[in-house]
């Protein structure tokens, strides 16, 4: 990937403008793998948050009255760019987050896959006439923008979660600005700004601020603009925004951490489970919100499983992102690094039995796999944001189905069983936004709704949960023939 574009794209993008943050400090961008300095871009201030917002609003108002089939056009002419693109847009994935060649694709056709859907969406937001007790009234309830979104998008799946709320909620109307995670200012922000602008976006529509709430504080999410506020991230920094927005009357939708469980019942397809396992747990280094931290298996199997599971693991390469071959590339920065060594050693120094221990260079952490954890340790409930697998045997459904609830998380998951209707009958017990069945715990799709339940998050994007999210109702009555009034 040339410099170049990074350096291109290392601007704030408002009012159709792309110019420098006038902050006194600058975000420095940086090759995970290998510490390359991508880019040094001048940090965005709480004024050019409120131009980003002014602007949202001004063009937004236009951009509601548009032809429904013109505001398509410019989605359709985005899918177009990046399935042009991609070559490029991977190469950004792989310097920009370190990710390998199979989550790059992974991630892009995610994305395609909700632009056609937002490409749908503008042809969506249909009214209905609703009947009356009155006499002669007749009830209409139109379906509007709600106006400006703000979003803010994480650094694991930057380009495909910047996409999934901000082209709905254009589709559906509104002005967006959008706010990417630090350590992914251009994959999921300054990127996506120049393909939307390129498809012909209205300039001022989508505005991206290259920022951190050591400059901002609250101002992204106190602006009185925005009256939805999109966020991804931790259920920490969930909860701050969820208590701000409340405080203002906003709604949020809210997609926080997971501590997701992949359940292996006696009668599973064992060599099926362990790809299902491995596959849930390590993509991406294991820095998905939907990853499988615990693999839960029935004591009747556990030795034969675990072996092939181990076995398996053992052949994940660790290395180059750019490397075809290589599975597990670096995680997003040395803190991350640190925290995923420091959860191994927790759980060893708690009685862990270390099946595979992987090593630690640099931001690149090798898979690891540990049993025998503490019924009481605090990593069965915590979100481990790394390549680290736990696996927790148990005895029959019931125990199980007590283990997976036992999470104050509760995103995804999946059970594996030789009998579906078990299977479903498994997940109706579990206290999840979402699970699957003989499958791995990592979906997202345009038409189902996802989110988490508990502390995973508040609310749901797809299908017509994306509707209820980035548009209100309002009813307008009309009388045709004339009421009585009392007085």
């Amino acid at each position: 990937m040339s410099s170049s574009c990074f350096t291109d794209l290392a601007q704030q993008y408002i009012d159709g403008e792309w110019r420098p943050g006038t902050g006194s400090w600058d975000i420095i961008d940086f090759n995970p793998y290998d510490g390359e300095k991508l880019a040094s871009i001048p940090i965005a201030t709480v004024d050019e948050v409120d131009q980003a917002y002014r602007a949202a609003a001004r063009v937004q108002r236009t951009w509601a009255r548009t032809n429904p089939y013109d505001q398509r056009a410019v989605f359709e002419r985005m899918l177009r760019l990046v399935e042009e693109r991609e070559a490029e847009i991977t190469e950004v994935i792989t310097a920009e987050l370190g990710g390998t060649r199979l989550k790059a694709a992974f991630e892009i056709g995610l994305a395609k896959e909700f632009l056609r859907d937002a490409a749908q969406l503008t042809l969506r937001a249909e009214g209905r006439i609703l009947p009356s007790p009155v006499a002669g009234k007749e009830n209409r309830l139109y379906r509007v923008p709600v106006g400006v979104v703000g979003v803010i998008s994480p650094f694991n799946f930057p380009f495909l979660l910047s996409i999934k709320p901000v082209a709905a909620a254009l589709a559906l109307g509104n002005g967006v600005v959008l706010k990417p995670h630090q350590d992914t200012p251009v994959t999921g922000g300054t990127l996506i700004a120049k393909l939307f602008e390129d498809a012909g976006l209205p300039p001022g529509l989508l505005n991206v601020v290259l920022t951190d709430i050591a400059e901002i504080g609250d101002a992204f999410i106190e602006h009185p603009v925005p009256k939805v506020v999109s966020f991804t991230g931790s259920d920490k920094v969930g909860r701050h925004i969820a208590t701000v927005c409340a405080a203002q009357l906003k709604r949020t939708v809210l997609e926080l951490g997971g501590n997701s469980a992949l359940v292996v019942l006696d009668d599973a397809d064992l060599d099926y489970a362990v790809d299902a396992a491995v596959f849930s747990r390590y993509a991406d280094q294991g820095q998905v919100c939907m990853a499988a931290n615990r693999v839960l298996v029935d004591r009747a199997v556990a030795p034969e499983f675990t072996a092939k599971f181990v076995a398996k693991v053992r052949t994940l390469k660790t290395g180059d992102p750019r490397d075809p071959q290589t599975v597990i590339g670096p995680v997003i920065n040395s803190l991350q690094a640190n925290a995923i060594s420091a959860t191994v050693e927790q759980a060893e120094a708690e009685g862990a039995t270390v099946l595979v221990r992987g090593k630690t260079t640099d931001n690149l952490v090798g898979p690891s796999v540990l049993t025998d954890v503490p019924a009481d340790s605090s990593l069965l409930r915590k979100e481990i944001f790394g390549p680290v697998a736990l696996l927790v045997p148990f005895d029959g459904e019931e125990e199980a189905v007590r283990l997976v609830n036992d999470s104050p998380y509760g995103l995804s998951g999946a059970v594996h069983t030789a009998d579906v209707e078990r299977g479903v009958a498994f997940a109706k017990r579990i206290e999840t936004g979402m699970f699957h069945v003989n499958d791995g715990t990592i979906h997202d799709e345009p038409l189902v709704p996802f989110g988490g339940e508990k502390n995973s998050g508040i609310g749901r994007l797809g299908g017509e949960s994306t509707l209820d999210a980035f548009t209100t109702l309002k009813w307008i009555s009309v009388q045709h023939g004339r009421s009585a009034f009392p007085f």
